[in-house]
């Protein structure tokens, strides 16, 4: 006698599965003939698999269950004959900044592309397409170092700034110039923000001036003093509804807006912001699968011990002014053995990723530590995180890829695999890593100044 399984005890069943024992499953007709097109397995294996967020193309709903799948798997095993890697060379100083311009959907109709952008201390900024290996376009030399950039994928547009300040929007197909705006000193930091209300640019300049300009003509909405003669850090939640602004350690307290209100043009009117509670901020992150809830790294009151404090965000509205209400949820100190951490990310709702030299810990926001690697032989300089995996890059010249797990009450992350760069002889280590949905691309910094692009594409099937 044959065991006969409803449709939601299927799903249940296929949602413990690994990628590669989806796969087998899949090569029985019986199992997966009853599963109507894969939309429910699709959402019910990735949260953020919507619809209206979705490119099928030709294929059906199982077709993109099974090759997202195996996408995965091969991800987290890194055998070598899964991926291509390249070395993309072309820049003539140090790749200061990149970002991906391509949409982070997956696609496997055979349009996926992977395009990334590059700004450098040669004063070009160029596109590389991963996938074929090859550059897209260079701009003309500008007369400055360009040190910063954000991209839009859904207006497929580039912002850079140089050294001096100067702002320019480019069109990410040609590299053709479209608009530029000089602020009065150099940029501390830019923030992509494209709201409900069109697409924003927040750029903080080194006076403490907090800039918000439309896209992509940079006109000018509002200008804001928020620390007036110190650098300020930016950072948009999620929702692109709230923007924290902060100076590292100092006695000034981090500030946030609520970012329709940076959209005033008028001098009279007063954004929306409030202060928290702390001093001597060092970092920050925002938890992704929330709406505004922020943690943020500071010194207690004595100024001798770590804390990472978190907060929730909400506003109260009334006929003429929006009240911010900040509402403290958790909090912790850091071990007194651990070095001071110099990179933060966020995690889902409640875990907090944090980078110290050359390890990895892992913590909930009240303190919990669940897990810590040390896979690197020298300081980690940056890190990629988002729903699938971990990615750190190193001065040992290799990126480590960690996948998330999660079957438990905490997502648990499992140490997979290096990915190496080129050689020690003329390369002195990986300075940023990137990742989308199809490829991952790494800063290799070269021992004469320069730097190239180390990629690596996945492959998977398309028939």
């Amino acid at each position: 006698m044959e065991p006969q399984l409803g449709l939601h005890e299927l799903l249940h069943v296929f949602s413990f599965l690994e990628a590669r024992d989806l796969l087998c499953a899949a090569q029985v007709d019986k199992v997966v003939r009853p599963v109507p097109g894969g939309r429910q397995l699709c959402l019910r294996r990735w949260s953020s698999c919507k619809a209206s967020q979705m490119t099928l193309g030709t294929q059906t709903w199982k077709q993109y269950y099974l090759r997202r799948s195996e996408l995965e798997f091969r991800m987290a095993s890194g055998r070598p004959e899964d991926f291509t890697c390249r070395a993309l060379a072309g820049h003539k100083g140090e790749i200061d900044d990149l970002a991906y311009i391509s949409t982070s959907e997956y696609r496997f109709d055979g349009q996926d592309k992977s395009v990334v952008c590059t700004v450098s201390s040669d004063g070009t900024v160029r596109a590389w397409d991963l996938h074929e290996g090859v550059e897209l376009w260079s701009s003309p030399v500008q007369s400055a170092a360009l040190v910063n950039l954000v991209t839009y994928p859904r207006l497929q547009l580039v912002v850079t700034v140089d050294e001096r300040g100067l702002i320019k929007v480019w069109e990410a197909e040609n590299g053709c110039e479209q608009a530029a705006f000089l602020l009065p000193m150099y940029s501390s930091t830019l923030e992509a923000c494209d709201i409900p209300e069109g697409p924003l640019l927040l750029a903080a300049c080194a006076e403490g001036a907090l800039y918000t300009l439309t896209v992509p003509w940079l006109q000018l909405l509002s200008r804001v003093n928020v620390f007036p003669g110190n650098p300020t850090s930016l950072l948009c939640s999620p929702d692109r509804q709230w923007v924290l602004a902060s100076t590292q350690n100092s006695d000034l307290s981090p500030e946030v807006f609520y970012t329709q209100s940076l959209l005033c043009r008028s001098e009279d009117e007063t954004p929306a912001s409030t202060t928290l509670p702390i001093w001597l901020t060092s970092r920050a992150c925002w938890a992704p699968d929330e709406a505004a809830r922020l943690m943020v790294m500071h010194r207690n009151d004595s100024g001798m011990q770590l804390v990472i404090t978190t907060y929730e965000l909400g506003t109260r509205k009334s006929r003429d002014r929006v009240e911010i209400l900040v509402r403290q949820i958790a909090s912790f100190l850091l071990p007194d053995t651990m070095m001071p951490p110099h990179l933060m990310k966020g995690h889902g709702s409640q875990v907090i990723l944090l980078v110290s030299g050359s390890e990895l810990v892992l913590f909930t926001i009240h303190g919990l530590q669940l897990v810590a690697f040390q896979d690197h032989q020298r300081p980690i300089t940056s890190m990629w995180v988002d729903q699938t995996r971990v990615i750190t890059s190193s001065f040992d010249l290799s990126l480590r890829v960690y996948m998330w797990n999660k079957e438990n009450k905490f997502p648990v992350l499992k140490s997979c695999y290096h990915l190496l760069g080129g050689s020690h002889r003329w390369a002195s280590g990986f300075t940023h890593v990137e990742s989308d949905s199809m490829s991952i691309v790494g800063v290799e910094a070269r021992n004469i100044g320069t730097s190239i692009l180390r990629s690596y594409y996945f492959q998977v099937q398309c028939g």
